[in-house]
């Protein structure tokens, strides 16, 4: 008799068991060997002056500075800056955008209307409205802002639009026959259909708000992180101009794990 799928499973995974063989390592460990490595390599690199420590400040260093911006405030504030605009302006351009994505899936005229529009702006390099914003609202907090949320807009609405256009009419139809109405399809049908082609594009619009916000700093001098770069660059502090940069990565990779935890928790079949 020959033998099971099961036994022949267990003998190509080395005679362990399943459960045990399909453990690639604690999640955390594997999100971390990389970003380690690379560190030590750069310690390591600069210790046997491979590189130079004045344009390559080891890691040990840079965490010294960034321990005392840390203390000393100098680092707060640019990250409160930075994360507070670019949070209005996600808020607004996402909420916008579901909203016009999913009328825009569900009613055909709309979308023929809107679409050319907005497939025209998408390709436009979003910086070169900054200039145009300021001769429109001053130069204010407001053309940042309405670029950012404009950003995320264009993200979000393109995705909701997929993600609506792709709900099976089948089940539009069902609902529609038993007297569904319109709020109760979009409530019952499309944004749950939709949900995760949606938060695939809040995770998209969320990095895109984070580099549209620290690049209109750059180019304003509107303080943040984007300001603190700018400063350090022109004062030559490169040990603060690499913290600055750190930082904006390690903040963009906390709000994209925090939006898949999100996911994970309201759509538990889809994270599976």
């Amino acid at each position: 008799m020959p033998p099971s799928w099961s036994l022949l499973m267990d003998r190509s995974l080395g005679g362990l068991p399943r459960s045990t063989a399909r453990r690639p390592g604690p999640p955390w460990l594997l999100q971390l060997w990389l970003p380690a490595a690379l560190l030590a390599a750069w310690e390591l690199a600069v210790a046997f002056s491979w590189l130079d420590p004045l344009f390559f400040p080891p890691p040990s260093k840079l965490f010294a500075t960034g321990f005392e911006m840390l203390r000393s405030g100098d680092l707060g504030e640019p990250i409160r800056m930075t994360a507070s605009r670019a949070g209005a302006g996600f808020l607004a351009g996402a909420l916008a955008g579901i909203v016009c994505g999913t009328f825009m899936g569900a009613l055909d005229p709309v979308r023929r209307s809107l679409e050319p529009l907005i497939s025209a702006l998408y390709n436009v390099p979003k910086l070169t409205l900054l200039p145009m914003l300021m001769l429109l609202t001053g130069t204010g907090e407001t053309p940042r802002l309405i670029l950012i949320a404009a950003a995320v807009f264009l993200q979000v609405v393109i995705h909701t639009l997929d993600g609506v256009r792709g709900v099976s009419p089948h089940y539009v139809e069902m609902a529609v026959n038993h007297g569904a109405t319109r709020w109760l399809l979009f409530r019952r049908i499309y944004w749950p259909a939709s949900a995760p082609p949606i938060f695939t594009g809040l995770r998209l619009g969320m990095g895109r708000a984070l580099s549209i916000a620290i690049a209109a700093e750059l180019l304003t001098g509107a303080g943040g992180l984007g300001g603190l770069v700018m400063r350090s660059w022109q004062s030559f502090a490169i040990e603060r101009l690499y913290v600055a940069v750190t930082i904006t990565a390690l903040l963009g990779a906390s709000i994209h794990k925090g939006l898949k935890l999100v996911e994970a928790r309201l759509l538990p079949w889809h994270s599976q």
